[in-house]
């Protein structure tokens, strides 16, 4: 808890980059996707993933997918102590060995300030990084009051077009994140949170510009 709270003081909510100012992101060349898939049966392994695309073609340029051992427990609420060390890893290996091809902003599969102490594996990895971070997880995390109840069923389901989104405001009043419908044919909607270096608005709309089916293309890959 106390190296989470040291790390938690350097999140920047807010955008950092001229593209990320920009309706139309002009500047944003490379964007990252990451990933941590474990084996079946077997936790202490898994398969941790780097991919960075092209933007806004939304080409492969660069990718890393391997197997590593897996030697912190999962403990709830700290599963980035157990998942970012390898992606950070996978970022210093990309830095090293094609430094041209380092992503301008990383799409993380999980959560950023959207956790128990608002930080969530986004922000850890932003602020190891220092690259800008965006979480977006595929279930909603219980936290600060919200709740998947038929309240928050009914929300869902008013979201009837890609990138027609709704608030998640905790119980405490701060804004955590956003409900996205990321694809016409789905229903399953996103849960998008600020990692690092990136406001909330600029999160939603570059995932909603990543998705050509539910999950944003960086992730998918």
């Amino acid at each position: 808890r106390r190296e989470q709270a040291r790390l938690r003081a350097g999140v920047v909510e807010e955008d950092t980059e001229e593209w990320q100012k920009d309706p139309h992101f002009t500047g944003l060349e490379r964007v990252g996707g990451v990933d941590l898939s474990y084996s079946k049966g077997d936790e202490s392994r898994a398969c941790a993933s780097l991919v960075v695309l092209s933007y806004p073609a939304l080409e492969v340029l660069y990718q890393d997918c391997r197997m590593v051992p897996v030697t912190a427990p999962y403990v709830a609420g700290f599963l980035a102590f157990r998942e970012v060390p390898v992606l950070v890893e996978a970022v210093q290996r990309l830095q090293r060995e094609e430094p041209q091809l380092q992503p301008q902003v990383l799409l993380v599969d999980g959560n950023g300030l959207l956790h128990p102490r608002g930080f969530g594996t986004a922000c850890h990895l932003g602020v190891l990084t220092d690259l800008p971070c965006i979480g977006v997880a595929k279930k909603l995390l219980q936290v600060d009051g919200l709740v998947r109840d038929e309240l928050h069923r009914e929300q869902i389901r008013s979201l009837q077009r890609s990138g027609e989104t709704f608030p998640l405001t905790g119980t405490s009043g701060k804004v955590l994140g956003m409900v996205l419908r990321s694809y016409n044919n789905s229903s399953k909607p996103l849960y998008v949170s600020v990692g690092h270096r990136v406001s909330l608005d600029t999160a939603v709309r570059l995932v909603r510009a990543c998705c050509r089916f539910r999950i944003p293309e960086p992730i998918r890959q």
